[in-house]
């Protein structure tokens, strides 16, 4: 129950960093950069070594640390773009019900039953997600690709962590060096981009950004690493255990956005968070 409960407050808090990243001018891209050199060195300090070496690329999860990496950086970036221009409870409605995409392969994968209650929820998870992200700001109707993109994107990488916790991932230290060689991928590519953007006169760095991906990497670490432990926790089946998970998130996070930020409560909105908790509590409490 700890690592649920810390998961969802851990994700809350960096859905709010994200927002308040445009108050205080803080470049996304840099900070996210920063931010993953920042989760390796958490990570590390955490587990007492630094755990990279060249026996790395013979483990069975090498690759699946690879595409995670890469994926992370790409979900990372795409999952701050949406908060600052769509909000923060429509980025994490479209980022938190891709779960019906892992609870579909956990069907398809582990055989978990999938019954009528489960079915109803994941046909209300689409208009779910609709609603809530057509909200209109300014007389401006907001672009539907990118929640979009965010909601595919987040639910295929929660698949691969349930993928890779199943099949490799049996005890906390090896769930430790596992997250480390992720952040090690996203942090290297995205060093890697903005060494060459920097270069090219694309980007200048800041001592703001450094201390904003600070603020975001050392959550962000924990996040990921008591998200693999609830998982391996058996708490719940995987089918019910990532919506249990992602509602808490939706959840605090919509009340985050209305108490601290302000953000309004539309109709479609409201009517959007509202199919939002049904169609989890369908998939995460009935057979």
């Amino acid at each position: 129950m700890f690592y649920l409960v810390a998961n969802i407050l851990l994700n809350t808090l960096l859905a709010a960093i994200f927002k308040v990243f445009p108050r205080y001018r803080i470049d996304a891209f840099q900070a996210i950069v920063v931010n993953y050199v920042t989760c390796v060195i958490t990570g590390s300090i955490f587990l007492g070594r630094f755990p990279l070496g060249v026996s790395s690329v013979s483990q069975g999860w090498s690759p699946w640390a690879l595409l995670m990496g890469l994926g992370f950086i790409s979900i990372f970036n795409l999952q701050a773009y949406c908060t600052k221009v769509d909000g923060i409870t429509t980025s994490t409605i479209a980022n938190k019900l891709s779960l019906v995409i892992p609870v579909l392969f956990s069907v398809y994968l582990y055989s978990e039953h999938l019954g009528y209650g489960k079915i109803l929820g994941i046909v209300l998870a689409f208009p779910a997600v609709y609603l809530s992200t057509r909200v209109q700001e300014d007389g401006k109707k907001q672009e539907l690709l990118w929640p979009v993109l965010l909601f595919v994107g987040s639910g295929l990488l929660d698949t691969v962590v349930k993928f890779v916790e199943q099949r490799y991932l049996n005890n906390p230290e090896i769930q430790q060096v596992y997250t480390i060689h992720v952040f090690s991928v996203a942090a290297m590519a995205g060093v890697t981009l903005a060494a060459i953007l920097t270069i090219a006169g694309k980007i200048k760095l800041s001592w703001r950004n450094v201390v904003a991906g600070i603020c975001v990497g050392i959550p962000n670490y924990f996040s990921i690493y008591f998200f693999i432990r609830m998982l391996n926790s058996h708490l719940l089946q995987s089918s019910a255990a990532i919506p249990v998970n992602n509602i808490g998130i939706l959840a605090a996070a919509s009340l985050t956005a209305i108490v601290f930020f302000r953000e309004k409560a539309t109709i479609m909105r409201v009517v959007g968070l509202v199919l939002s908790v049904i169609a989890i509590l369908l998939i995460a409490f009935t057979r």
